[in-house]
């Protein structure tokens, strides 16, 4: 697969988001990822979580900040952001940027939390279409051309213009059968939920489901490219194991990590990669193994092994 698009990024939070008492230490972090030549940067989006950095507060002002990387919200709180102001928002920030950010989307999961901020609850089913129309109305108001109308279950807009402005990559974090089948059908990109990874069963069952929807409405699955969001250690030396006792990557020496990824990508389909240190910390050291060492290297296998050479010292 000559000149295959491989991405890879970097999380400038833990799980829950970026510490709004460490607003500088993150801005030094999306810096110092752009600055590695990174291609992503993400922020968690848990809006009810007063403790944490509002993503697409965050999000515009990491991308005023720096000059190349892309951002992204993995994933946007559907429930608390509307489908018309998330377009206007998502079309907004391309156009100050330049092109760079995805947009991360989901259906939205911690209900419990979501309801404080005044939001109704829905059911699961309900807020996978709420999805799914969401996903179909942000595409209809961008790329500008006539007013839109649309009169869904959960959205309806009459007469809107749309944003003069291509719309950005749309990810989900999808998991259910259809929330992967949405996937399939509209998304251009799927992030496994839960840290999954390539060997997870979790991806082996789920990503299946993503193709066969996306094959049913006459798209080629490739096109919907799977983004891995994961936590390891970049080690000195080689560890007794590079799996915990589910299965689980929990990272390696710098071959290692070379091995796997580059496995990942040439048997398993992975097109990118966004990385977390283990236990929500970030430190400049990590990002500048994952960065200088790593990345390259994976990058350098996966061109060798797709020109039909060996990669020479690229750890496979």
């Amino acid at each position: 697969m000559p000149g295959r698009k491989l991405l890879f990024g970097v999380s400038l939070g833990d799980w829950s988001g970026a510490d709004i008492a460490q607003t500088r230490g993150v801005h030094e972090r999306a810096v110092l990822a752009d600055e590695s030549g990174l291609d992503l940067f993400t922020l968690a989006d848990h809006p009810y979580l007063a403790n944490r950095i509002d993503a697409y507060s965050g999000l515009a002002f990491l991308l005023g900040a720096t000059s190349r990387i892309h951002g992204a919200v993995t994933v946007t709180n559907l429930p608390s952001r509307p489908a018309p102001v998330l377009a206007h928002a998502i079309t907004s920030l391309s156009a100050l940027s330049g092109g760079r950010v995805v947009l991360g989307i989901g259906a939205g999961g911690m209900w419990d939390q979501i309801v404080k901020l005044g939001v109704p609850r829905l059911s699961l089913g309900e807020s996978v279409s709420a999805m799914e129309e969401a996903i179909e109305l942000i595409r209809a108001l961008s790329g500008g051309g006539a007013p839109v109308d649309f009169a869904g279950r959960f959205y309806r807009v009459s007469g809107l213009d749309p944003a003069p402005v291509a719309m950005p990559p749309i990810w989900t974090g999808s998991r259910g059968p259809r929330s992967l089948a949405v996937t399939g059908r509209l998304a251009d990109g799927w992030m496994p939920g839960g840290g999954a990874d390539w060997l997870s069963p979790q991806y082996r069952e789920q990503r299946p489901l993503v193709d066969e929807a996306a094959r049913a409405a006459g798209r080629d699955p490739p096109d919907v490219i799977s983004v891995f969001n994961f936590a390891g250690a970049i080690s000195d030396s080689a560890p007794t194991s590079t799996r915990d006792g589910d299965g689980r990557w929990t990272g390696g020496s710098v071959e290692e990590w070379v091995e796997e990824l580059t496995g990942a990508v040439l048997e398993h389909g992975a097109s990118g990669f966004v990385y977390r240190e283990p236990g929500g910390t970030f430190t400049a050291a990590g990002l500048a193994r994952w960065a200088e060492e790593v990345v390259p290297a994976v990058r350098e296998a996966v061109a060798a092994a797709d020109a039909g050479s060996p990669a020479g010292g690229a750890g496979r």
